[in-house]
């Protein structure tokens, strides 16, 4: 754990935050066997403290922003650093009560309750990653208000109820700009500290860069950070779609480059590849050659 301590003092994150994600330590105890370490840090100390501050206080947190602004990076980051097991539920139109809590099946002739993520998370004392909490209906999950709320339980019919750990959170994302998203409703947002994300900042993607292609050249993690800032200028400006604006993507194509591939068929497939509108892939083309030349030789993108 040393490592996500010295990263958050790397970010300046107040001493307060810090010596109160220490006490929740103590007093709930990390499982190391169950810690999932995240893939990636995030950067931004503003939204770092924020967020810590919300689950100290007991509360659960909603992360609500626009595409690669690092919602579920942030969610990871938080649950590791907090010490808790992870449950991710990715939700969608089809979710419903039982694939949430759990529903019944047979064990040993004798029918028995199969408690699903939700149920495992709350009497585990995990962290519950709801993500694309708009994909789903509200109606279905209605059935976690009184999780959420004061209640900290929740009635299975024919059960009995469900007492939520203490050390338990829940993290839900959401991306207005979907297709398939919905307007969350008053009852459920208001069992959520909504956090707006902010866009990445140049100085935080080259931070991001450099710690996962520590050999990448800074004259060439620079370029990759413009290229990415212009594609998410025209995205703004409304010249290109968010399809194209994909930072799992251009990391993607950074680690294809540094496997020897060349620079322009990797970003094909990590950024332009990702609209299927010809007019869309000539301009993300343009964006790319004014950034990087044709005969860029990947082997000197990196110090080997």
């Amino acid at each position: 754990m040393t490592d996500y301590f010295t990263y958050l003092e790397e970010e300046h994150i107040s001493p307060g935050v810090l010596n109160g994600i220490r006490d929740y330590r103590k007093q709930f105890p990390p499982d190391e066997t169950a810690a999932v370490p995240p893939r990636y840090f995030y950067y931004g100390k503003e939204v770092w403290e924020q967020a810590a501050h919300a689950l100290l206080a007991g509360e659960n947190l909603l992360l609500a922003g626009a595409k690669a602004t690092g919602k579920n990076v942030l969610a990871e980051n938080l649950a590791a650093v907090f010490g808790r097991p992870v449950w991710n539920v990715s939700l969608h139109i089809n979710t419903d009560a039982s694939s949430l809590l759990g529903t019944d099946t047979f064990q040993n002739g004798e029918v028995v309750f199969r408690p699903g993520p939700v149920c495992q998370c709350a009497s585990a004392g995990g962290f519950c990653i709801l993500d694309e909490i708009n994909m789903a209906r509200n109606e279905a999950l209605a059935v976690l208000h009184s999780l959420l709320d004061f209640r900290k339980s929740i009635q299975i019919p024919g059960y009995g109820p469900i007492k939520i750990h203490e050390a338990s959170r829940f993290i839900a994302t959401m991306n207005y700009g979907y297709a398939g998203t919905r307007e969350v409703n008053e009852a459920l947002s208001s069992r959520f500290m909504v956090l707006q994300m902010p866009e990445i900042e140049s100085e935080n993607l080259e931070k991001l860069l450099e710690k996962e292609f520590p050999s990448l050249r800074k004259e060439y993690r620079k370029q990759f950070t413009a290229l990415f800032l212009d594609i998410r200028s025209k995205c703004r400006s409304g010249e290109l779609t968010e399809k194209v604006l994909d930072l799992r993507g251009l990391i993607g194509a950074l680690r294809m480059i540094e496997g020897g591939l060349e620079v322009y068929p990797a970003l094909h497939m990590g950024i332009t590849g990702k609209t299927p509108d010809p007019y869309e892939q000539s301009l993300v083309r343009d964006i790319i050659s004014s950034r990087f030349s044709a005969k860029t030789d990947p082997g000197k993108l990196f110090d080997l």
